[in-house]
């Protein structure tokens, strides 16, 4: 059984600790590229942003279209660069929940169809980002480690 345990738990544990930096890397990435260019075209089209937000009921929609689409497109290349990640990530879990309940919450008819959206998957990584932080490539570690922040 030690040897069952080893094989399957302690190798791969090990062999995760000195990779631990590639998952918050690709997964800053991913959703810092998605969401640096979806903020850019919403705000290359506020006026239809505006509508959209108007059309699922968004309260101040003139206001909240370009703060979202700003804080999307800031947001992207904060993540990108692994600068403020928690709390850019805090702010991109609260846009996606807002967009989950303002555009999709009526057409939930199932866990599958809510678990199945983009927004969901999104908001699940942002959740991730903000609660283990963007590791060790990013600003945020070069920062902490600068300043003697860096708890042990």
């Amino acid at each position: 059984m030690k040897a069952i345990v080893a094989a399957l738990i302690d190798w791969p544990e090990q062999l995760a600790e000195h990779l631990a930096w590639l998952g918050p890397l690709l997964a800053r990435i991913t959703v810092g590229w998605v969401f640096l260019w979806a903020g850019w075209g919403k705000l290359g089209a506020l006026p239809q942003v505006i509508g959209n937000f108007r059309d699922w009921g968004v309260s101040m929609p003139e206001i909240l279209a370009p703060f979202v689409s700003g804080l999307e497109f800031v947001g992207g290349i904060m993540l990108l660069l692994g600068l403020f990640t928690r709390i850019f990530s805090a702010l991109l879990i609260v846009v996606m929940i807002v967009a989950i309940k303002s555009a999709f919450w009526d057409l939930v008819d199932s866990l599958e169809y809510l678990l199945g959206l983009s927004e969901f998957a999104y908001l699940a990584v942002f959740l991730w980002l903000a609660t283990a932080g963007a590791g060790a490539a990013s600003l945020d570690h070069l920062l902490q480690h600068h300043f003697g922040r860096r708890r042990q």
